[in-house]
């Protein structure tokens, strides 16, 4: 049985990806870096995107000065210009899920002032009591580290764990820790493979409750 359910935020709760985009792309031309969407679209859902583009392109950088500009425009534009709110659905099944006594932990792979802010400004955060940041752990999705230490704050065990993803480094970040997992589709994220996840859905609209707990015949 599933007793608790692990929320990506980012592409998840808000469509946000294309903010993300938006600000990376800027900052890698700054830094003299032409990236494809292609390639740009394999480190969503990493909180390492900086320290593997330096490594694979070679850059002389300062990483933690270029994270930190890229953590300020982020959040500024989602403080000030962003208000789009959450994705449509996602808030129902969060109620949903909370009123059937499911604990809900919020693992995401920005850093928790941003995570707090999107659960306070669409007055989520009274359902999130437990919220990590990948931003804080050694090692980003794909590694499982994220979603089992989501697990551990929660109390549960891995398999009675449900993770909504809409990346494919979350999905097998998700796989990776033995949990289940369902894949949202959000061609805001990119050309995401969630081939992995136990169940895709394309809208929230299609998560019934009455196949919460089946999860693995779909």
């Amino acid at each position: 049985m599933i007793s608790t359910v692990i929320f990506d935020m980012d592409g998840v709760i808000i469509d946000s990806e294309p903010i993300y985009f938006e600000v990376e792309q800027k900052l890698f031309r700054e830094v003299g870096l032409e990236l494809t969407r292609e390639e740009h679209s394999k480190y969503v859902g990493r909180s390492d995107l900086w320290k593997k583009v330096t490594e694979k392109h070679e850059l002389d950088i300062d990483i933690d000065e270029i994270h930190k500009k890229e953590k300020s425009q982020y959040f500024n534009i989602l403080s000030t210009s962003f208000d789009d709110g959450p994705i449509k659905g996602v808030a129902e099944v969060i109620e949903s899920l909370h009123s059937r006594g499911i604990t809900l932990v919020l693992a995401s792979s920005s850093e928790m002032k941003i995570i707090e802010l999107v659960l306070t400004k669409f007055d989520l955060i009274k359902y999130f009591d437990l919220r990590i940041s990948g931003d804080e752990l050694a090692t980003s999705k794909p590694h499982p580290e994220i979603f089992l230490k989501a697990a551990e704050m929660a109390g549960s065990k891995p398999e009675n764990c449900l993770v909504i993803e809409d990346s494919a480094n979350g999905v097998n970040a998700a796989k990776a820790a033995n949990m289940k997992c369902i894949g949202f589709r959000n061609p805001n994220s990119g050309d995401q493979n969630l081939s992995t996840a136990d169940w895709i859905i394309n809208s929230f609209d299609e998560f019934k409750l009455e196949r919460f707990n089946n999860i693995h015949s779909y």
